[in-house]
């Protein structure tokens, strides 16, 4: 008998997919930084090629077509924000350091210690990107659209978890959505603070 649960993760793709294009499109047309942390997009590229490697391994084979793509996508915005603003040696220090860390959990103890890392892994992603929307007086250079499909995505995996009861997929899925939460308001108010301006001027 077929479990249409099993095949959240393909709703799941259709989020995640195009995920960072939103964000990417609009960096490339207006060139706006403000409120967008490379940081962010690094570590969601290093993460998601983790969860790769942890859905190969628990042959959760629907899942690897989100992750490749976010994997990608993530790295290529990582890219695109060095290049307009360059981040100091400690962030990109630290961020090597977790990159080898998860190597390292994987090659030693397999999934379990992959699982086991990841599972504070998204927690680590988000926080920069929550740190400088919320320090950023007007983040105009944040997408809604790439926070609406990650809330989408992490739903998904919310769900997911639940029914496969793999605590590190309930763990991503929770704080996926609560960040994204998060970040929409902070776009929300932001956005709204700023039509009684323009109406004054």
């Amino acid at each position: 008998m077929i479990d249409l649960l099993d095949y959240v993760p393909v709703a799941a793709a259709g989020f995640a997919v195009p995920q960072f294009l939103p964000q990417i499109r609009k960096l490339r047309a207006t060139g706006d930084t403000a409120g967008v942390s490379s940081s962010w997009a690094a570590l969601t590229s290093v993460n998601n090629a983790a969860w790769l490697a942890y859905f190969t391994l628990s042959r959760y084979w629907t899942a690897l077509v989100p992750s490749s793509s976010a994997t990608v996508l993530a790295g290529t915005l990582a890219v695109m924000l060095v290049r307009r603003r360059r981040p100091g040696p400690g962030p990109s220090a630290l961020i090597g350091a977790w990159a080898i860390t998860l190597a390292a959990a994987g090659a030693a103890a397999g999934r379990a210690g992959l699982g086991t890392l990841l599972t504070a892994a998204f927690l680590l992603q988000v926080t920069p990107s929550i740190w400088t929307a919320y320090r950023t007086a007007r983040p105009t250079g944040v997408s809604s659209g790439t926070w609406l499909l990650i809330l989408g995505e992490l739903s998904c995996w919310l769900t997911f978890g639940l029914h496969k009861s793999d605590p590190r997929l309930i763990t991503l899925g929770a704080t996926g959505v609560t960040a994204s939460l998060l970040m929409l308001t902070r776009i929300y108010r932001t956005t709204k603070n700023q039509y009684p301006a323009a109406s004054a001027t």
